[in-house]
């Protein structure tokens, strides 16, 4: 069953970085602008986030092993429809439909926690968490080989293919939870958290094209604002709310999901940035000129070391609490980000390090769902494990509109070339290092509050003894 889940986790991380080796040449490819290209990353996200909490919702109303296969047939559905796309819509539309599949991850998350006894639910939650990361730095590599000794249509073929194979393995080893959540299904708070989420990833992912003083983006932001207040207002009054905003408030999940966001800058500019740096002109003075094929290999260690670094997640988590873990993780990504930031004059080391940044990503990502499904009740995990991979959506978004901002601003001319100069990447990974240190920081009010915690039980329990 784990393994079918994971197999599900990776096929979908997958599809977020499925055509980011053919955005430079997707507009030659489809005739279309820069900007209308970017849309093809910013759809996926944005149904990601949006279909990530419904149909986590779905799942704890009404199964969540069925609502799995039914994500992993819209994941299907718009693989196909890649591969026989015949204009730029229609790609568009495939993009959405494979974002829409996001929701696999927690669903199977949940139902790891359901069928499984604790000894073993830790590792094998721990390892599909990780697979969010993992499945896109194997699918940088993948994508970037295809794309260079191939139609980029196959691209689409091979993610039909796993999806296939990820329905056929969810039908015929992962069994339905017998838990579900009483209610019906929250169709205004869908919506609204929809309308929210769209607004402020739309200001946050497209800020830099549209002007970040622009009334576009200015008014995305503060739409999102405020249907996110009556959001939350309607949530709270409602019976059966798409998200228990009172089980999310408490410190515990409501810290974790802060650090979320901080822990998801952190880890996405190493993918974001790396693979530019490495094929960068060795005249700019940072690059390694090395060929894309090459250069997407060279995050392929990030992938199987963060597969690798799971069971030692919840091992530490068992012995010392998924709020170390999670500290630990934001440490090294602290570290890992500051080295990046000299801008290694060695692949070797830039390699190594990368295996760092995975060793970090892979604690953090593990102990999150832990400290998650330990603070809310078994029949709302799917929904808050879906929250928290939204948080997680936020962060990446911001880093790529960070770091987007960052290379646009400060360039330099290289052989006739306007490239990124050096500042530019040493800012984006200080930026992520000083992310991980917030998140470090809240990870280390969260082991405080274990401990408080852990002494008043103590406290009590001896109270009860007579003396």
């Amino acid at each position: 069953m784990t393994l079918s889940l994971c197999a599900g986790g990776i096929a979908v991380a997958l599809m977020h970085t499925l055509v980011i080796p053919l955005l430079p040449a997707f507009p030659a490819l489809l005739g279309v602008s820069r900007a209308e290209v970017s849309w093809l990353v910013t759809a996926t996200m944005l149904a990601g986030a949006v279909g990530a909490p419904v149909f986590g919702r779905l799942g704890d109303l009404f199964g969540r092993r069925r609502i799995l296969i039914l994500v992993l047939g819209l994941m299907l559905a718009g693989s196909v429809l890649g591969a026989v796309s015949w204009s730029y819509a229609s790609l568009l539309v495939a993009r959405s439909l494979q974002g829409a599949a996001f929701g696999v991850i927690p669903l199977g998350i949940s139902l790891l926690k359901d069928h499984l006894p604790a000894d073993k639910a830790d590792s094998r939650v721990a390892t599909m968490s990780s697979t969010l990361g993992a499945g896109g730095a194997i699918g940088l590599p993948l994508a970037g080989f295809l794309s260079q000794f191939a139609d980029w249509h196959n691209l689409f073929w091979v993610a039909g293919a796993m999806s296939l194979a990820a329905i056929g393995l969810a039908w015929r080893f992962v069994p339905e939870s017998p838990v579900r959540a009483p209610g019906r299904f929250d169709a205004p708070g869908a919506i609204g958290l929809a309308f929210a989420l769209i607004s402020l990833l739309l200001g946050v992912s497209q800020g830099a094209v549209w002007g970040w003083a622009s009334p576009r983006t200015i008014g995305a932001f503060v739409a999102s604002a405020v249907v996110f207040v009556l959001w939350a207002i309607y949530e709270l009054r409602t019976s059966t709310p798409l998200v228990n905003l009172r089980a999310s408030a408490r410190p515990m999940v409501l810290l974790t999901n802060v650090a979320s966001i901080l822990v998801g800058v952190a880890m996405f500019t190493s993918f974001v940035l790396i693979g530019q740096l490495l094929q960068a002109p060795e005249s700019t003075g940072y690059g390694h000129a090395l060929p894309t094929v090459i250069a997407g290999l060279c995050m392929a260690p990030i992938g199987i070391a963060m597969l690798m670094f799971s069971p030692l997640s919840a091992r530490l988590s068992a012995a010392r609490g998924a709020q170390t873990t999670l500290l630990a993780g934001s440490v090294i990504l602290a570290l890992a980000n500051l080295m990046q930031a000299l801008l290694l004059d060695s692949v070797t080391a830039v390699i190594a390090v990368l295996t760092i940044t995975a060793t970090g990503t892979a604690l953090a990502y593990s102990a999150m769902p832990a400290i998650i499904m330990a603070e809310t009740p078994e029949t709302e995990t799917a929904a808050a494990n879906s929250l928290n991979a939204v948080m997680r959506t936020i962060g990446t978004s911001t880093c790529s509109a960070t770091t987007g901002a960052l290379l646009v601003a400060f360039t330099m001319n290289v052989d006739g070339r306007v490239m990124p100069s050096a500042t530019a990447y040493t800012a984006a990974f200080a930026i992520a290092s000083a992310a991980a240190t917030l998140g470090a920081a809240i990870a280390c009010a969260l082991v405080l509050l274990r401990r408080r915690r852990r002494l008043s039980e103590s406290r009590s329990e001896r109270a009860l003894v007579p003396a």
